[in-house]
């Protein structure tokens, strides 16, 4: 039913975390999927854990900031059925703690990094009256998070975005979604824990922020993008998908 056969992807920040989780998925399902990050190594390791679970990857290198990598991706890559925007970087602090340079830093990866790849890959899309564009936004994209001023003005954009590009092109088969997932185990969030001056206790706060306890899995943020990505969801798009355990509606 959500099976991915014969469709090309490419997965941004697929080194770790939950885009490592989303290309494992994909491999799983059928996808060809091209391994997109910043760092070689990282990519290399999750390309190759896709081969060996009997999946078809390739890495291709990717600093989703320039434009002109974003084109050399495209032409490297090709067309593509399934475009997920994944890599995402975050900082700790309110207005007295986050700087111009803060705000700039995020909005470059966050929001300029999506564009970019948008901005490659999408007119052939379009042209072709068909694909799935996943963005990878947050809770912070729905809802005010905080001691998060920068990355919750970066995730509010990525949602704007992501609606803007559903309504524009809606009669044209090409989907926009957005994920916006709670807290996420794994290295990203790890990084911002790090950043607090008693770490054990910013964890034991960020698993209560969810409901029901606990943080959001990778791979159940990967099962979400499977959806959005499958045929099964075609009457979706520019939609927001919360996966954060409840902590939205509140407590």
């Amino acid at each position: 039913m959500f099976e991915l056969k014969a469709k090309t992807t490419l997965v941004t920040g697929a080194g770790s975390g939950i885009g490592r989780a989303i290309a494992r998925l994909f491999a799983q399902q059928g996808a060809m999927v091209w391994v997109a990050d910043i760092d070689p190594k990282a990519g290399a390791a999750t390309v190759e854990s896709i081969e060996v679970a009997g999946g078809k990857g390739a890495f291709v290198a990717l600093d989703v900031r320039e434009d002109a990598s974003a084109d050399a991706a495209r032409d490297r890559v090709g067309d593509l059925d399934v475009l997920v925007n994944n890599a995402g970087i975050g900082h700790v602090g309110d207005l007295l703690a986050t700087t111009a340079a803060d705000l700039d830093r995020l909005h470059a990866v966050n929001v300029r990094g999506p564009f970019n790849l948008v901005r490659a890959f999408v007119p052939r899309m379009l042209e072709r009256r068909s694909g799935s564009v996943i963005n990878l936004a947050s809770i912070g994209g729905v809802l005010a998070v905080r001691e998060r001023l920068a990355y919750t003005v970066t995730k509010h954009a990525l949602v704007g975005m992501t609606r803007a590009l559903a309504l524009d092109h809606s009669d044209t088969g090409v989907r926009f979604n957005a994920i916006c997932p709670g807290r996420v185990d794994g290295p990203f969030v790890r990084a911002r824990i790090a950043e607090y001056p008693d770490p054990e206790a910013a964890l034991r706060e960020m698993a209560s922020t969810q409901l029901n306890g606990r943080m959001v899995a990778p791979e159940e943020v990967a099962a979400a993008a499977l959806y959005l990505a499958s045929d099964v969801s075609a009457m979706v798009t520019g939609s927001t998908l919360l996966i954060d355990g409840g902590w939205s509606v509140g407590k």
